[in-house]
């Protein structure tokens, strides 16, 4: 049967785990993350399906299950899987897409590497997700394209199918003309996501990135620009716009272009912030702590990141704050990535000598400074850090938008907390009252922290209320919903 909703992303909608030596499919722990969020569209259609990858030692192999249905929570639609060998997954995601892409998007040129690339391979694997489209897509179906690892399917499927409505999300910012052309296959990107009807990034900033790129490698017959919502206008955020493009006309095809940020499951962790199981725990780690405040950063290890300079910072207070010393806290969880990728590695091990050299410097036998963690944590017990922080300290160089903040207000039921966040993760331009700080700035990021850390109590409480209007405004959920308006104002 074919399908009037198609979902293109990298990722299985569920998890492969092994019970009594066979493999079962099992949803996503967590209700808290984009999967449960995309799968959610399948409401609104009488058949959908999610085409993805799939490691394969023998593609060819005639028992591959290329196509399984599934019954959940969200309904029954199809799983189109592509067989992909090591190989192409090496090359198509962590050469291509990690080496070279991942670079450019967040302006490291200095990182970005062109000759391991098996541009071939890159395309050849988009072929195949283009093909899978359109072969599950029904006459007039709507077609959702997510990230930049699938950046030619628009174009491959556009061939494929006239008919389809073909809207791309772009999950990552995305720089300037200056920047995005160092990529050599750039014509050939941004020419397939001009076969869209839609094309949609989180912050203005990031849609007004792409239209001066396209204008400079292809002749717009016409920009339509409006203003920016004036909850996202701030002259305290480096990423800041008041003017937008929301439509561009190339050929004589008009192109929608969105600004609609990721957001949380703001009600689902809130409520759960007030469970008494939650609140308990929350009340141990405090207790342990004792008079001491502690400071929580979450993310990944990657440079775009900033774990190190983060790590150097706190160093700077402790050293010009003596009074600080045993008295504050630094939770410093950065999830390990791929140690074979080079990259990734050398920032692991640059945090962890920065922590060791830190706590060897001001740690005593009662006192270390800094509790590192490279190891993902349950989410539930991630939420009870949440409620017990008294500080969140988010500073990336770059980020497209950044959840942890974001789950990080929504879980301060209590409406007490302080957010530090960089101006330069996409969330800044929402959340205002945080303290914004410049993570390239030492003099800033080191000011911020001593103000989170001296707030009184009823400042906090008022930028904490904000914060969560924000928060509570920008969800998940509306997000999903911002989406489902364009694909209907197209198909209308």
């Amino acid at each position: 049967m074919s399908s009037d909703l198609v979902i293109v992303y990298h990722r299985q909608p569920y998890e492969e785990v092994e019970k009594d030596g066979k493999i079962v499919l099992r949803e996503n722990k967590s209700p808290n993350g984009i999967v449960p969020t995309l799968k959610s569209f399948f409401g609104t259609a009488e058949h959908a399906t999610w085409i993805a990858w799939k490691l394969a030692e023998e593609p060819a192999n005639p028992d591959f299950e290329k196509v399984v249905e599934i019954n959940d929570n969200h309904g029954t639609y199809n799983v189109s899987r592509l067989p992909l060998t090591e190989e192409q997954v090496r090359s198509f995601y962590h050469v291509s897409s990690k080496e070279a892409f991942w670079p450019i998007l967040h302006s490291f040129k200095e990182k970005f590497n062109y000759d391991p690339v098996d541009w071939p391979t890159f395309r050849e694997v988009n072929w195949a997700f283009a093909e899978a489209a359109a072969r599950e897509a029904g006459r007039g179906a709507r077609v959702w394209v997510h990230d930049y690892n699938l950046w030619l399917v628009p174009g491959y499927l556009r061939q494929l199918r006239s008919d389809v409505t073909i809207s791309f999300f772009h999950h990552t910012p995305f720089p300037a003309a200056d920047m995005f052309n160092v990529l050599p296959w750039r014509r050939e990107i941004v020419d397939s996501l001009l076969k869209c009807d839609i094309i949609g990034f989180h912050i203005p900033r990031y849609a007004s990135n792409f239209v001066a790129v396209a204008n400079s490698l292809f002749d717009l017959d016409d920009i339509t620009i409006g203003p920016v919502n004036d909850d996202l206008v701030s002259d305290g955020t480096a990423l800041s716009e008041r003017r937008v493009p929301t439509a561009i006309v190339q050929n004589g095809r008009k192109i929608a272009i969105s600004s609609a940020s990721v957001g949380v499951h703001a009600e689902y962790i809130s409520g759960r912030s007030k469970e008494a199981e939650l609140i308990a725990k929350a009340e141990d780690i405090r207790a342990e702590m004792g008079d001491e405040k502690l400071i929580l950063s979450v993310g990944r290890t990657d440079y775009t990141k900033g774990g190190v300079d983060q790590l150097e910072s706190f160093e700077r207070v402790l050293d010009d704050n003596p009074h600080l010393r045993g008295k504050v806290r630094l939770m410093h969880v950065s999830v390990s990535a791929d140690r074979n990728m080079s990259a990734y590695a050398r920032t692991q091990t640059g945090i962890e000598e920065t922590a060791g050299r830190i706590n060897g410097r001001f740690g005593t036998l009662e006192w270390q400074p800094i509790a590192l963690i490279s190891r993902a944590i349950p989410f539930e017990q991630l939420l009870s850090y949440y409620m017990a922080a008294d500080v969140a300290w988010i500073t990336p160089l770059v980020d497209g938008m950044n959840l942890v903040c974001k789950e990080f207000v929504a879980a301060r039921s209590d409406g007490d907390g302080v957010l530090v966040l960089s101006e330069f993760a996409g969330a800044a331009v929402e959340l205002h009252s945080a303290v914004i700080t410049n993570p390239f700035s030492h003099r800033s990021m080191d000011n911020a922290i001593l103000a989170a850390l001296d707030m009184p109590e009823e400042e906090r409480r008022a930028r904490m209320t904000e914060l969560r209007k924000a928060v509570f405004r920008y969800t998940l959920e509306a997000w999903a919903e911002e989406h489902k308006r364009q694909f209907d104002a197209m198909t209308d």
